[in-house]
């Protein structure tokens, strides 16, 4: 996820809380698209995000 986080902040030009942001929007719509994958969703997506806000660099 990192990796990602670091792509959409180089070459998207976004701070590291606005990439976050992105990938939860990605987020809450692929559960949105496939509610049957909800839980492995959330497991996915929460195993690599920050633990609070002060975690973000910027």
């Amino acid at each position: 996820m990192k990796e990602l986080i670091d792509k959409l902040m180089n070459e998207g030009g976004m701070t590291e809380k606005q990439a976050w942001a992105s990938i939860n929007i990605i987020k809450d719509y692929a559960k949105n698209k496939f509610p049957i994958f909800g839980g492995a969703i959330d497991k996915l997506f929460d195993k690599y995000a920050p633990s609070d806000e002060d975690d973000f660099l910027d």
